[in-house]
């Protein structure tokens, strides 16, 4: 029994490797057709650990070598890394994040607390500004995720009008007061994060409702393209 028990094992052993030896894969690389967007493998910046403050961000009278207020290592190695699209500012934090707490001078900006990642005190010396000018040096989509969870459609509204309007508008003219006159260019706008759990924990239905609210009221100023 033992020895046939033997041979059988040798027999579909040598039956396998001769499987092998004859498998062979064409790879018609002349052939190909289909795309893989770059943006698929974009970054995602949050207000988590240092990935902001201390990471990206050290302001411009740190003693850490910076850029404009932005950390030279890193900005560097942004750069070689070509990133298509940048995502801020979250995930969860994105739900707690009021927009224009991080605009105009800094010493006038509000802290607040980070209830997701510690209760960390963050002085909102980073924001719009700070994230849209990065993503033009860096050369890549900025992806902004709007607050839903907390926030309102005016609230969402006024951000794109801010970032996008070229227009004779109040959140253009606000944006201009704070030194920027030309419209950033924002391709990519999440409704909302995670809308089932941090982000406000919504049914499915109820979240479809309110993304077609914003989806009308946030004004289309440069070809936004919205994200659930």
């Amino acid at each position: 029994m033992k020895k046939q028990i033997l041979t059988s094992a040798l027999l579909v052993a040598s039956m396998s490797l001769s499987a092998q030896k004859s498998a062979s894969i064409k790879i018609y690389a002349d052939q190909g057709k289909e795309i893989i967007p770059k943006e698929i493998y974009g970054q995602f910046a949050e207000h988590l650990g240092s990935c902001i403050y201390g990471g990206l961000w050290v302001g411009e009278n740190s003693d850490i070598p910076n850029t404009k207020g932005y950390r030279t290592d890193v900005l560097n190695a942004l750069k070689d890394l070509q990133v298509p699209v940048l995502r801020w500012p979250g995930g969860c934090f994105a739900d707690e994040y009021h927009w224009m707490d991080g605009i105009g001078p800094k010493e006038n900006r509000p802290k607040m607390v980070n209830n997701n990642w510690g209760g960390t005190i963050e002085d909102n010396s980073f924001g719009t500004h700070e994230f849209l000018n990065l993503c033009e040096m860096l050369n890549c989509e900025p992806y902004i995720s709007g607050n839903v969870g907390s926030g309102s459609v005016e609230e969402l509204a006024k951000w794109v009008e801010y970032m996008t309007s070229d227009g004779d508008s109040p959140m253009a003219n606000l944006r201009r007061k704070n030194g920027r006159d030309k419209a950033w260019k924002v391709k990519f706008l999440g409704v909302g994060n995670e809308s089932w759990g941090c982000g406000g924990s919504m049914r499915p239905e109820y979240y479809a409702d309110l993304y077609r609210r914003y989806s009308t009221y946030c004004r289309n100023y440069d070809a936004i393209a919205f994200i659930k």
